[in-house]
């Protein structure tokens, strides 16, 4: 009869368990020096060998000839406990036997002494999962055992154990068993049973593990059933892994801030039966491999899933920095935590791709950093771009000054008087001893010819004229509504064929300074100027208007009322 290899391959003694180390070594010491405790409380994650090393704590202590602490296997006390045969090593389920009358019914029983061993051990498992009652009857035995009594404990929720059992155990905490560890031990199993185990599959199966040796048994048992060679792509197939590759297209569609895409790829997963929890929970485990990768791309990869490849880690997660992976992850596990309450899975998780692709939609302080971030990354390219000197309008040479011809001399006494006498008038004093005459009339000298007008410089509509303000609505009804309120900031003018955008800070100007705003202002300029218009963003003031210009648009305004009819 076929045996599951994690059955076939658990360890006999403490020599053969992998990556526990500082239990083993003090266990198999309390063995020979005879020190064993009444009880033991082993903790640890699944799979990490702790019902294991119960049942070889509870063949040493009972071994007719151990050997530095580990039994010997082939005495009748080894024998008949890996045969289950002897009934004075007890294995019991916490979770199918958690009542208080179970417990008490042990209690009674465990006073006897064992039969065909040296001490009755009880091995229990799970042991969180016993009633408070349960518990508590548990207590005075666990506290006052006969001689010949063992308990060893073993649970994965330490927090559920209650201090009065802790302080009557000894607890050993099993850690989670290295991917390295993991992988020699499973190409060790697969030389011994003629399996066909490449390197980069054991490497690939042991990060599948996540630390749990029993798992990588099985997950390599799996594959083994399925024939030939098992390397990394096998190893894909057969876990059917291979969807991951929908999970990373989803993810490159998030940080293209492809919402329509991310979307459209959702609504093909939801009906193709795909559960939105699996969504999140891949793109969160997705998102923790890309940003373990980002923070440690050398000593971070025993850290990683092992579901998606360290090539295609590198390829998405190129040029993002790390704190947008940051806002993924606590955006997902926020939406994961409230999934199970929501009303509407499917809106939820859209709700979530859409602040995904666009931080602002978030307005929290970790999207505020990451849009601060993507404005700081875009500052080398804003600062070419306000170096880089507008072109003025071509303007021709203005004519060169004519000169003001002389003005005609005039004498310094009157003309004279052809006509009758005019009669004697009385000369005006001034003061005493003076005399004041009435000077002739002036004579106006010809008026000089005007110089010709300079060329006017193209109009400048500045702020707050009609044109500018027709340009916004256009462009606020063609754009998205995240781009309404920036613009709403800007102020604009156009001087010759260059449209020069002003925005009120950095801010603004990273929001608008992108392709797809660009283009619907330059479409709009185009359709209101009539010609081709170029297109330039820059930060401050624009410039103020003339009082002319002022005057003229203050007259078209006062032009729209002429036809209103007061009554």
């Amino acid at each position: 009869m076929y045996q599951a290899l994690y059955r076939k391959w658990r360890p006999k003694t403490f020599a053969d368990v992998i990556g526990q180390e500082h239990i083993t070594e003090t266990l198999r010491r309390q063995v020979a020096e005879g020190r064993t405790s009444h009880a033991y409380l082993f903790t640890g994650t699944r799979g990490t060998g702790k019902t294991t090393c119960a049942k070889i704590l509870a063949k040493a202590v009972n071994c007719e000839a151990p050997k530095d602490g580990d039994p010997c296997g082939r005495c009748p006390a080894c024998a008949g406990i890996d045969s289950g045969s002897f009934l004075d090593v007890l294995e019991l389920d916490a979770a199918s036997n958690n009542g208080v009358d179970q417990v008490r019914s042990l209690r009674d029983e465990a006073v006897y002494s064992p039969a065909n061993v040296r001490k009755r051990v009880y091995i229990v498992d799970e042991v969180h999962m016993l009633s408070t009652a349960a518990f508590n009857a548990l207590l005075k035995i666990l506290e006052e055992p006969p001689e010949h009594l063992m308990f060893i404990l073993a649970t994965t929720e330490l927090h559920k154990v209650p201090a009065t059992i802790l302080s009557r155990c000894q607890r050993f905490s099993f850690r989670r068993i290295r991917p390295e560890n993991v992988a020699k031990r499973l190409n060790y199993v697969a030389k011994q049973e003629a399996i066909d185990l490449l390197s980069d599959g054991a490497e690939l199966l042991s990060r599948l593990a996540d630390g749990a040796l029993r798992d990588g048994l099985s997950l390599l048992d799996q594959c083994a059933a399925a024939g030939g060679t098992i390397d990394s792509a096998a190893v894909l197939d057969v876990l059917g892994l291979a969807g991951n590759l929908q999970t990373a297209r989803m993810m490159e569609l998030i940080l293209n801030r492809d919402a329509q895409g991310a979307l459209l790829l959702l609504d093909e997963l939801y009906k193709g039966g795909k559960d939105m929890g699996a969504v999140l929970s891949e793109l969160s485990a997705l998102t923790r491999d890309l940003l373990l990768q980002k923070t440690a791309p050398k000593g971070g990869a025993a850290l990683l899933s092992g579901g998606f490849d360290a090539a295609a880690l590198d390829r998405l997660g190129k040029g993002v920095p790390a704190n947008r992976f940051l806002h993924l992850a606590s955006t997902l596990q926020r939406t994961a935590a409230e999934l199970y309450a929501s009303v509407n899975r499917r809106l939820d998780t859209e709700l979530c791709l859409l602040r995904l692709c666009d931080e602002s939609l978030s307005g929290d302080l970790t999207a505020l950093e990451a849009r601060i971030t993507r404005l700081e990354d875009n500052q080398t390219a804003r600062a070419e771009l306000a170096r880089r000197p507008a072109a003025a309008p071509a303007m021709e040479p203005a004519p060169p000054p004519q000169e003001k011809p002389p003005a005609p001399r005039m004498s310094p006494d009157p003309p004279p008087w052809d006509g009758p006498p005019l009669p004697e008038e009385p000369p005006m004093m001034d003061e005493p001893g003076q005399r004041v005459y009435d000077l002739p009339e002036e004579v106006t000298p010809p008026e000089a010819p005007k110089a010709a007008p300079a060329p006017e410089k193209a109009p400048v509509k500045a702020v707050g004229s009609g044109w500018w303000r027709t340009l916004a609505e256009n462009c606020k009804g063609r754009l998205s509504p995240m781009y309404r309120p920036f613009l709403g900031m800007c102020s604009g003018f156009l001087e010759g064929d260059l449209l020069t955008v002003c925005a009120p800070d950095g801010l603004t100007l990273g929001r608008l300074d992108n392709d797809r705003v660009r283009e619907t202002i330059i479409q709009e300029a185009e359709a209101l100027a009539g010609s081709p218009v170029r297109l330039a963003f820059r930060t401050g003031e624009p410039p103020k208007s003339s009082p002319e210009e002022n005057l003229k648009n203050l007259v078209a305004f006062g032009r729209q009322f002429d036809n209103i009819e007061i009554k």
